[in-house]
């Protein structure tokens, strides 16, 4: 049922003339009968007697009455609440994040902003998500995609958005399936240079007794991808880089089960969480 159709019956059961509902409603009084009757057969019962003198309201149609009372009055309130919302809410945010979180997390959300806020401008600044928690603690950036770590600074807040698992790549030539397939001191391996990858690789390495020959140390897992395609080693890299590499047809993916995940999230600082912008994005994020 619409709106409209709520409206018309609501001040018919006031006036009690359909003529006047037709008039007030700019409606003909075929089409107002028209919505009455398709009214009272979604209902499954009359909601007036009528005949040519006087139209009355059954119990039914008193009972009807108290719900589109409710719901016109719900509507309204909610029209209110976001005609304020989109009144208010208006400005500029920053956001930090990786190359493969702008392809992987952010598309929806930009559709949801822009549907619900559209007086929001989002600024989008990419670049290595191992330098996401600098972006915020030096003010470059009012929120950021980053990488929970046990060093998680406490001004800062963290909410998770997606848990992402590393997987071991190799090159396309060799006939690698399973984790257990790999003769480590017989391949080199590309490490990542710095960030979370690098003590999440480093401490599944010491658990499993595996002393890596380590080809090169790189920055980015982009270039991890890009080397171990090359044929020049194999490495660890986030599912969500490969997924999204332009060279993850020339490797293959063997998955490691007990390999620590990422836990990706919004950073921000801890002091500025209530503010009504910020509250935005975590809530559409959340969402």
């Amino acid at each position: 049922m619409e709106l409209k159709t709520l409206q018309m019956f609501r001040h018919l059961a006031k006036s009690l003339h359909f003529g006047k509902t037709a008039r007030a409603m700019f409606v003909s009084p075929p089409t107002l009968s028209r919505a009455i009757s398709r009214l009272e057969e979604e209902c499954g019962a009359a909601l007036f007697v009528r005949n040519n003198r006087s139209v009355k309201m059954t119990a039914a149609g008193q009972r009807f009455l108290e719900f589109a009372e409710l719901t016109i009055n719900a509507w309204l309130q909610v029209r209110a609440d976001i005609g304020q919302q989109q009144t208010q809410l208006r400005g500029a945010l920053s956001l930090y994040c990786s190359v493969t979180a702008s392809q992987s997390h952010l598309p929806k959300l930009l559709d949801k902003l822009q549907a619900q806020y559209p007086q929001i401008e989002l600024q989008l600044d990419t670049g290595d998500h191992s330098l996401a928690i600098d972006t915020i603690e030096q003010h470059k950036a009012d929120i950021a995609i980053a990488i929970h770590t046990p060093e998680f600074p406490d001004h800062l807040s963290f909410i998770q958005i997606d848990k992402v698992p590393l997987v071991l790549i190799v090159p396309k030539t060799l006939q690698i399936a399973n984790i257990g397939d790999v003769k480590w001191h017989e391949h080199n391996v590309v490490m990542p240079a710095g960030g979370p990858s690098k003590r999440t690789v480093n401490n599944w390495f010491a658990e499993h007794g595996v002393k890596p020959k380590v080809y090169a140390s790189v920055s980015g897992n982009e270039a991890i991808v890009s080397m171990v395609a090359l044929g020049l080693g194999i490495g660890f890299v986030p599912q969500i880089v490969l997924d999204n590499s332009v060279a993850k047809t020339k490797v293959t993916s063997v998955e490691v089960e007990d390999i620590e995940p990422y836990s990706l999230g919004l950073c921000f600082l801890r002091e500025r969480e209530n503010e009504a912008l910020m509250r935005v994005m975590i809530d559409l994020f959340e969402s």
